[in-house]
C-alpha cells in the first residue's frame, strides 16, 4: 500500500502540471493567455485521470465507510473531490461558471502525499524489525546421521535436526548447544551489549552471532515459532491493535464529517441566499469540505503510536496491547514475581565463612575445584562465582558423589569434601552455628567445605538478586507507585530478597491460581495494577492484571499472556515503560487538540465569514492550510523522545 500511494502521488503530480497550465484561472493569475481550441476537453481528460486514478483510494474508502455506516475521513475527501469534479465537468460541457479542476488536482495530490507519509511512518517500526529477517542466513550446515555436513535451505530445517555453526557465522535457528562452547553476540536481538559465554545445554537464538568456537546445535524452533518471528509478530500486533485514544480520534473524525457536511450545505445555501451565483456558492462549499477534512485528526494518534512503538522496540519494550500500554500512565501498583524477575533464577554465592588457616578465596577455590565436575545448580553457582573472581581452579581426581550428603575428590593431593549440614552434624564437626542459623534464616542454602575431614569453611548460596531490581523499586516509589512481591517461594527467601530490593509488601508461598486471586484483591482497592513475571505459573496473574509485563528471558506462555515484553529482562524497564506511556498519551492529547481546534477555527473561515472584508479562502489555500495542520501534527509526533 505504501508503494501504491507513492505511485499514485507521483503520477497525479505529473498530470497536475498540465492541468494547472491549462486552467484559465491560473493563466489569469500568471498574466498569460495559453488558450487554444478544445483545450477544456484536454483539461477534462487529464482531470478525469487524476480524479479516478489518484482519487480512487478515497472514493473506494468513502464507499466502504458508508457501507459500514461509519463515515469519516475517506468519505469527506471523496465527497469534496466528487463535488469539485462533478461541478467542473458540468462547466466544461456548457454550465455557466468557473471550473475547479486545478483545485481538484491539488487536493488529490496533497491527500495522496499525506497518506503516503502516514503509511511510511506507521510501517517504520515493523520494517525496522523485519530487517532482522533479512540478516538471517538463507542456508544452514545440516549434519546428517553420519555427521556429514550438507548445505540446505533454512526452510528445510526441522525440529530435532542438528546444524553446525562455524565461528563468525549467524546462528540460523533457535536451539540447544549439544556440542562445543563459544561466545555469542545477542545484542541485535536482546540489546545485551556484552557477548555471552555459552556451553553445552545452553539455549541459543536464531539471528545471534557465533563469535568464537564451532557449535553443534539441536534445532528447537524454526520459522514462525522462532524468537525473531515472535518479536516481529508482537510489533505488528502492537501496531494493529486499536487503542482507546485512537477510537476517540475515529469518533472525532466521524463527527467532524457530519459537521463538514452540514457546514458545507449551510454555506452553499447561505451564499445562494445572498444572491451569489451557483458556481461561487459551490466553490465556497468545496472549500469548506476541503478545510474540514479531518486528515490531521486521523494522523494525530497513528503517528504517535508509530513513533512510540519504534522507540519502545529500540528500548527493548515489545508492546503487544496498545490500550493496556496507554493505561500504564495511571498505575498505582506493580506486582513483581521473585524468581527470574527480581532475581536471575540461578544460584550464586552470597557469603563465605572461612575457618582455621583458610581464606575466603581458598575456600571458594577448593569448592569450585570439586564442583566443576557436578551439574547440580549449587555446583554451577560455586564454579561461576570462582570464575567471576578470576580464581584459578585446580584439577580434581578420584571424584565421587556421596548420595544425599555431598561430593568428594582429591585436589593437589588433598582430600576435599563439599557436604550438606546433615553430614557435618553426623560427623560431629564444630562450626559457627550462630552464623549458620542467621544464613539459614535468610533462606540461603549453606554447604560446608572440608579438607582432610577438617572444616575449612562454609559457603552460602541464594538466587542472585538482579542489580537493577533495587533501582526499579526505588524509582517506582518516587513516582508514588507501590511495589509488591508475589512468589511461590518460601517466606524466608522471599523476605530476604524483598529486603535486598526495598519491597515492604510480600506475599510468599502463593500457588499459581492464587496469584491471580491476589491480583484481584489488590484491584479491589480501586488500584490499577501491573504484574511482572516470567514463568508459566505467572500467566494467570499476567492475564488478570490491568497490565501484564513478561520478562523476555521467561517462558513462551508468559510472553503470550503479557501485554508488554521486556526483552532485556531488566526490572528498570518497568519504569521506562510507565514514562513512555505518559509521554505517548501527552503527545496524543496535544495532537488531538491541535487537529480539532484547527478545524473549529478553519471551517467558518472557509465558509466565508470574512468575505464582507474581502477575505475569501480558495479551495487550494484550504488544501495548503489542511496540509500545514497535518505537517504540524506529524512534526509534533516525531518530537516524542524516549
Amino acid at each position: 500500500m505504501v508503494e501504491d500511494f507513492k505511485k499514485r502521488f507521483y503520477i497525479s503530480l505529473i498530470l497536475t502540471i498540465p492541468i494547472l497550465a491549462l486552467s484559465p484561472m491560473i493563466q489569469h493569475f500568471l498574466g498569460v493567455d495559453w488558450r487554444f481550441d478544445n483545450d477544456m476537453y484536454i483539461l477534462f481528460v487529464l482531470s478525469t485521470v487524476v480524479f479516478f486514478y489518484g482519487g480512487w483510494p478515497f472514493l473506494t474508502g468513502g464507499i466502504n465507510e458508508l457501507k459500514e455506516k461509519n463515515p469519516g475521513m475517506m468519505t469527506l475527501i471523496a465527497l469534496a473531490i466528487t463535488i469539485a469534479y462533478g461541478y467542473s465537468t458540468l462547466v466544461v460541457f456548457g454550465w455557466e461558471g468557473n471550473q475547479l479542476f486545478w483545485e481538484l488536482a491539488t487536493l488529490v495530490d496533497i491527500m495522496l502525499l499525506g497518506h503516503w507519509i502516514e503509511m511510511r511512518s506507521i510501517m517504520g517500526a515493523s520494517n525496522a524489525l523485519e530487517q532482522l529477517v533479512k540478516l538471517m542466513p538463507s542456508e544452514a550446515h545440516k549434519l546428517d546421521e553420519h555427521g556429514q555436513v550438507q548445505e540446505v535451505p533454512l526452510s528445510e530445517i526441522r525440529n530435532k535436526d542438528r546444524v553446525l555453526v562455524k565461528p563468525g557465522e549467524k546462528i540460523p535457528v533457535d536451539g540447544l548447544i549439544v556440542e562445543g562452547k563459544s561466545t555469542i553476540d545477542e545484542s541485535m536481538l536482546t540489546g545485551e551489549s556484552i557477548p555471552i559465554d555459552k556451553l553445552e545445554g545452553d539455549a541459543v537464538i536464531g539471528g545471534s552471532v557465533n563469535k568464537e568456537g564451532s557449535l553443534t546445535i539441536e534445532v528447537e524452533k524454526t520459522g514462525e515459532e522462532s524468537y525473531l518471528s515472535q518479536v516481529i509478530t508482537m510489533v505488528k500486533e502492537a501496531q494493529e491493535s486499536k487503542s482507546r485514544t485512537q477510537d476517540l480520534t475515529n469518533r472525532a473524525a466521524k463527527w467532524l464529517f457530519y459537521l463538514a457536511l452540514v457546514a458545507g450545505f449551510v454555506t452553499l445555501f447561505a451564499w445562494l441566499a445572498l444572491g451569489y451565483s451557483f458556481d461561487v456558492a459551490i466553490e465556497r462549499m468545496v472549500t469548506v469540505m476541503v478545510i474540514a477534512c479531518p486528515h490531521a485528526l486521523g494522523l494525530a494518534a497513528p503517528l504517535v503510536v508509530a513513533v512510540s512503538t519504534s522507540i519502545s522496540a529500540k528500548q527493548g519494550l515489545l508492546i503487544r496491547n496498545r490500550a493496556d500500554f496507554e493505561g500504564a500512565r495511571n498505575l498505582n501498583a506493580v506486582v513483581f514475581d521473585k524468581t527470574g524477575t527480581l532475581t536471575k533464577g540461578e544460584f550464586g554465592v552470597t557469603d563465605i565463612v572461612s575457618s582455621g588457616n583458610y581464606t575466603d578465596e581458598e575456600v571458594l577455590q577448593l569448592a569450585a575445584a570439586i564442583e566443576q565436575n557436578s551439574e547440580h545448580p549449587i555446583a554451577a553457582g560455586i564454579t561461576k562465582s570462582a570464575k567471576e573472581k578470576e580464581l584459578s581452579i585446580g584439577r580434581v581426581s578420584d571424584f565421587e558423589s556421596i548420595t544425599g550428603k555431598g561430593i568428594q575428590g582429591n585436589v593437589d593431593g588433598q582430600k576435599v569434601n563439599v557436604v550438606s549440614p546433615g553430614y557435618v552434624n553426623s560427623s560431629k564437626l564444630d562450626y559457627n552455628q550462630k552464623q549458620f542459623n542467621e544464613l539459614s534464616e535468610e533462606g540461603k542454602t549453606v554447604v560446608f567445605v572440608l579438607v582432610e575431614d577438617q572444616l575449612a569453611g562454609m559457603i552460602a548460596l541464594a538466587d542472585i538478586v538482579r542489580g537493577t531490581a533495587k533501582e526499579a523499586v526505588a524509582a517506582l516509589k518516587e513516582k508514588g507507585i507501590h511495589s509488591i512481591m508475589l512468589t511461590g517461594d518460601n517466606k524466608k527467601v522471599a523476605n530476604w530478597v524483598a529486603k535486598q530490593v526495598g519491597i515492604e509488601e510480600v506475599y510468599a508461598e502463593v500457588l499459581p491460581d492464587d496469584k491471580a486471586n491476589q491480583i484481584k484483591k489488590i484491584k479491589e482497592k480501586g488500584w490499577r495494577v501491573a504484574m511482572t513475571g516470567d514463568g508459566v505459573n505467572d500467566a494467570p496473574a499476567l492475564a488478570t492484571a490491568d497490565l501484564g509485563i513478561a520478562i523476555g528471558a521467561g517462558t513462551d506462555v508468559a510472553m503470550e499472556t503479557a501485554d508488554v515484553v521486556l526483552v532485556k529482562s531488566n526490572p528498570n524497564d518497568v519504569v521506562a515503560l510507565i514514562e513512555l506511556s505518559k509521554k505517548t498519551y501527552r503527545k496524543m492529547v496535544q495532537n488531538l487538540w491541535w487537529a480539532t481546534g484547527y478545524n473549529i477555527f478553519a471551517i467558518p473561515l472557509a465558509a466565508g465569514v470574512l468575505a464582507p472584508w474581502g477575505i475569501v479562502v480558495s479551495p487550494a489555500i484550504g488544501a495548503v492550510f489542511m496540509s500545514l495542520s497535518t505537517i504540524i501534527v506529524a512534526i509534533n509526533a516525531k518530537l516524542l523522545k524516549a
